[in-house]
């Protein structure tokens, strides 16, 4: 067999040290660094240089090149109004934005997070009369690229499930992986009925649709937390995302149960079982490419890595897409989730050399994913009389699984501060609410596409 040889930088504590350690140890390096010893004079001259130098030279220069080069394939596509000049300015401006708003730096607190810029610059895009005009995305890429990086974080969930802390935490993984998705969803839909009139089926499809957590937020403050150290012990970065990763997929197949209800196609307890379905081909499809991909390709392949890291990023796609196609949407996310769980235990150490190949597609697809997200929000669309409502609704809602969420975990061995952290970690949404609701847009009311 041939051997392959990562290398990793070493920390001063000796071990390895990679992109979430860095942001870790960086971030404790700012906050002792004095004020003094900041020289935003030097910053600002590098930025408003002539010729232009640093980032804004490095922009301008990919940007330059980037569209050259597809304009020249694509011809009018790539020039103002087409589909691929409307994805290269979307994603550009959304790197731009990351970029801004990770370089804002607080007293006493972490960097913000880039995702925050990339909403905003896709928003702004969205809602800024000229620009939306001239930036027009196809819905079928758009809901494309959203379900590629929805595939990349799912693959990095799960690869960065410890078996062990999950074998320990196993029930209350099962309870937080059912429990507080379903509180949610009723709390949402009592409310729903009794605030906005809707019907109890609707009621419950907008409460499915705001019980998933996102996945995009969750799973790589969880990484970040688990490379440093943080709650390895008692494994909360693992429970979090394996139950987070489950919570999305339970509300992906009750979303389109109740959808099948709504608008009756089939019986009651077809739907049902057509839920659990989804949920048992999801698992045993995962379990099958899990096992698959931990002997192909073999060992003693040259840049066997590589070949891994495209095999799992390769196959989750497939996953994600063909159940798409073959009409069972809540399969493939938890086909990914599963084979990427099961290849890693097969790679055992060896999996990080590819969690960090991964790491690198995720920073590719993450400007779009968060972009587009906040390019579907159209403030023209939002009806004044409906917002406040909707608002209510949300906040309850979240609040009764954020109680339900503490409760569930009283009794898991974690203390109060762990508890809180835990009952907080899953108030992040957006990524699942626009991936499952772009394929029944035309079909959802106005009150829920308002919530939405």
């Amino acid at each position: 067999t041939q051997e392959v040889t990562v290398f990793n930088c070493k920390g001063t504590d000796g071990n390895a040290q990679t992109e979430e350690t860095a942001l870790l140890h960086n971030c404790a390096r700012q906050l002792q660094k004095p004020l003094s010893e900041s020289k935003p004079p030097r910053k600002l001259r590098q930025i408003f240089a002539c010729p232009p130098q640093g980032l804004l030279a490095r922009t301008v220069t990919n940007v330059i090149l980037v569209w050259a080069v597809v304009w020249s394939i694509t011809g009018s596509e790539c020039l103002p109004g087409g589909n691929i000049f409307g994805i290269l300015f979307l994603f550009f401006f959304a790197v731009i934005g990351g970029k801004i708003f990770g370089l804002i730096r607080i007293p006493t607190l972490p960097p913000l997070p880039p995702l925050l810029g990339m909403l905003l610059a896709g928003f702004l895009i969205r809602n800024t009369p000229f620009i939306s005009d001239i930036v027009q995305i196809n819905p079928n890429w758009s809901a494309a690229l959203r379900n590629i990086a929805l595939s990349v974080i799912l693959v990095r969930a799960g690869l960065g499930l410890d078996p062990k802390a999950l074998k320990k935490l196993k029930a209350v993984c099962l309870r937080l992986s059912f429990g507080p998705c379903l509180t949610e969803t009723c709390a949402a839909a009592i409310l729903a009925h009794f605030l906005m009139h809707l019907p109890w089926e609707w009621g419950f499809i907008l409460g499915f649709v705001l019980g998933a957590v996102s996945p995009a937020v969750v799973v790589p403050s969880m990484l970040i937390l688990q490379a440093g150290g943080y709650g390895v012990e008692k494994g909360v970065p693992t429970l979090l995302m394996a139950a987070g990763s489950i919570d999305d997929i339970l509300a992906i197949t009750g979303f389109n149960t109740c959808l099948g209800m709504a608008f009756s196609s089939g019986s009651t307890l077809y739907n049902i079982l057509r839920g659990v379905l989804e949920v048992a081909v999801g698992i045993v499809a995962g379990g099958l490419l899990g096992v698959f991909i931990q002997y192909f390709p073999s060992n003693d392949q040259a840049s066997l890595v590589w070949k891994r890291a495209y095999f799992v990023l390769g196959l989750s796609m497939f996953a994600v897409f063909g159940s798409l196609y073959f009409g069972f949407p809540g399969s493939g996310g938890l086909c990914t989730l599963v084979l990427a769980f099961i290849a890693g235990m097969g790679w055992s150490n060896e999996k990080v050399a590819v969690e960090e190949i991964v790491a690198v597609a995720w920073n590719i697809f993450q400007p779009f994913l968060f972009g587009l997200i906040g390019a579907e929000i159209s403030v023209l669309s939002l009806r004044p009389e409906t917002v406040g409502l909707c608002i209510a609704t949300l906040g309850i809602a979240l609040i009764v699984r954020i109680i339900a969420t503490f409760l569930m975990v009283s009794f898991a061995g974690f203390n109060f501060k762990e508890k809180i952290f835990v009952s907080l970690a899953w108030i992040p949404k957006a990524t699942v609410q626009v991936k499952i609701c772009s394929f029944h847009w035309t079909s959802l009311k106005p009150s829920v596409r308002c919530v939405v």
